[in-house]
């Protein structure tokens, strides 16, 4: 059984590719009688049923070589395409991931959409996106990971677009489907132009590849450097990381995946790549700066903003640039624990967040507070869900952010810097929401908000039991470290910075002590902060200016040139047109003396050299 669970492991995308493909049936205009909730509950079932057939594969995969399929698909002109899988013990524990927090995701969505009239369509979309994460975790091909990376893309854009009837709606979904698509254009590139030195995109091949790999040094440069750009915009590091911004205009139960499982498909391909990327020192090199800038950058924009989903969102973008360290430090294992522990504590603050949009009137931080006593559900999981996010032993952050600090601790102590005070600012911007929301006296806004369903809070407290075990599984599987060789420098630093960050932010939101409203003593560094270091004016007045010149130019051009040729042309044969028409007698002696005339006229012009030169001569 065990052995036949793990040969068809391939096939759990398409569990939810079938509930997906089902939830049309439900689509609005197709099935009226049974509205639209059976979408809904078919997409449970069928994510279920992935997540057991995972769970029960896991054992098998554990400590064992990967399982490779190979399923050919296209071979033309030299051109062999085949659909590669590997399962191994990391991929199949990342669909179990998936599929868990999917279907707690779908769970939280009965209640939070439970009148919404695009039920099946959200469903439907889901269900998209569960087998697209699912396919992209199995894939060991680079084309078709950035196919799948593409679908994830176009779904992303109909997810944030669901409610198309808002105008703001609408515009998000635009300009985070545009702004990956900058950084897919030149992954395209990166996949195409490893393909011409290495003949293959099967990842296994091209490690083996990298080994011996003798190739220009430019070339690979610059092949790196557009496989990593596809990576920043799926992962929203800077200077591509406003798309995540945008989304949040998207429903809470899509943002539980966007935010936990969704920006780490980047770092997934990177670290499938890794070997190829070890060859370019400027690529690894590349991969440490932009996560080290988007970390501080992310976590000091997040401190100043007052909406309760984009102090999360830069949050995210901040743990993702950590991410991005441990790839270019070559971190793997370090990455890999990141993205998990991560995955599991933002699911849990989103769906904290969400219970209070759901039933409150605004989603300013600031208008909102004294929701302890009236959501204690929401305000427990809340505080898991920062310290399972930061340094805080023993939950899975920690853990994390100590296994990659420890790695660097000899070789790069300049990073250790940046993650102990990424660590701290993490854990006073989160600490700050907290006590925007939760703690103080009920204002105007927050005076009357009860506890959410159970449909809501149920997936909450399962999620925020699991966090608190978290660690209990990683021991059982071996992932943590032995307390001899704990690096203990690193972990009470580790500590230390969570609890300034935490105590500064609980002295400064909490208590009486400190003046409200709290503002930066310097209002330009507050304005630069709270507008994301105006980088969306920066964006606007070069790239954006730059692209409407040249479409207006190229408008020009197109208008006045081409089509003036073309439109010339057509006036003229009207015109001569027109001119026969009324010029045609019927009578033979007219068409030969037009004959004539024509041939006078054509034989003056070829003899003009002859004559003309005597012309001239006779009056000059």
């Amino acid at each position: 059984m065990a052995s036949f669970l793990l040969e068809s492991v391939w096939l759990i995308p398409c569990y939810s590719l079938v509930g997906s493909c089902l939830a049309i049936f439900w689509s609005p205009g197709i099935i009226r009688r049974t509205g639209p909730r059976p979408a809904g509950y078919i997409n449970l079932v069928m994510t279920f049923l992935s997540f057991v057939h995972a769970a029960l594969a896991f054992p098998a995969t554990w400590n064992q070589v990967p399982y490779e399929v190979s399923i050919p698909w296209l071979s033309t002109a030299g051109l062999n395409l085949s659909i590669d899988v590997s399962v191994s013990s990391a991929s199949v524990g990342a669909i179990i991931v998936i599929t868990g927090l999917n279907f707690l995701a779908q769970i939280f969505a009965i209640g939070y959409m439970e009148m919404d009239w695009g039920w099946a369509r959200f469903y439907a979309l889901l269900g998209l996106f569960e087998a697209g994460l699912c396919a992209l975790v199995l894939c060991n091909s680079l084309f078709f990971s950035y196919v799948i990376l593409e679908i994830l893309t176009l779904g992303t854009y109909l997810l944030v677009g669901l409610w198309f009837s808002q105008p703001l709606v609408v515009t998000g979904a635009r300009d985070a489907f545009l702004t990956k698509r900058v950084g897919d254009l030149f992954l395209l590139m990166g996949v195409l132009a490893i393909w011409s030195v290495a003949g293959t995109w099967n990842y296994t091949d091209l490690a083996r590849w990298a080994e011996t790999a003798d190739v220009n040094p430019v070339f690979l440069t610059l092949t790196c450097l557009a496989l990593i750009a596809g990576p920043m915009g799926k992962c929203a590091q800077f200077p591509l990381h406003l798309w995540l911004d945008e989304a949040m205009e998207g429903p809470i139960p899509s943002t539980i995946l966007r935010n936990s499982v969704v920006v780490a498909t980047g770092a997934w391909v990177l670290i499938k790549l890794q070997p190829v990327l070890t060859l370019s020192p400027v690529a690894s090199s590349a991969m440490v700066a932009i996560g080290a800038v988007t970390a501080l950058g992310g976590s000091l924009i997040a401190i100043a903003q007052i909406d309760i989903k984009r102090c999360l969102s830069y949050s995210v973008s901040a743990y993702m640039g950590l991410v991005f360290i441990a790839v270019g430090t070559q971190q793997d294992e370090a990455a890999l624990l990141l993205v998990l522990t991560h995955a599991l504590a933002a699911a849990l603050l989103v769906m904290s967040t969400g219970s209070v949009v759901w039933n409150s009137i605004t989603q300013d931080v600031t208008l909102l507070g004294g929701l302890w006593s009236r959501r204690p559900v929401s305000g427990i999981a809340y505080v898991v869900g920062i310290l399972g996010l930061i340094g805080f032993p023993p939950l899975g952050g920690f853990w994390a952010l100590l296994k990659l600090a420890s790695g660097l601790w000899e070789t790069h102590p300049w990073l250790v810097g940046i993650i102990i005070v990424v660590n701290a600012l993490t854990g006073f911007s989160l600490t700050r929401e907290f006590s925007l929301i939760f703690g103080g006296k009920p204002k105007q806004m927050s005076e009357r908000s009860p506890e959410v369903s159970w449909q809501m809070a149920l997936p909450t407290i399962v999620l925020f039991a699991f966090n608190l075990h978290l660690p209990l599984v990683l021991q059982s599987l071996s992932l943590l470290p032995d307390w001899a060789t704990l690096n203990k420098d690193v972990a009470l630093l580790l500590i230390w910075s969570s609890i300034f960050g935490c105590s500064i932010s609980g002295v400064m939101y909490l208590s009486n002590i400190i003046a409200k409203p709290i503002r930066f003593p310097v209002k330009i560094l507050q304005d630069l902060l709270a507008h994301d270091f105006y980088t969306p004016k920066l964006y606007r007045g070069s790239i954006v200016l730059s692209v409407d010149l040249i479409s207006k130019l190229a408008d020009i051009i197109d208008r006045f040139v081409f089509d003036g040729i073309v439109n010339l042309v057509g006036l003229i044969s009207i015109l001569s047109g027109q001119g026969l028409k009324y010029s045609t007698s019927g009578q033979t002696q007219f068409y030969a003396f037009t004959v004539l005339l024509g041939v006078g006229v054509l034989g003056a012009l070829m003899s003009w050299e002859y004559w003309g030169v005597h012309f001239m001569n006779l009056f000059f």
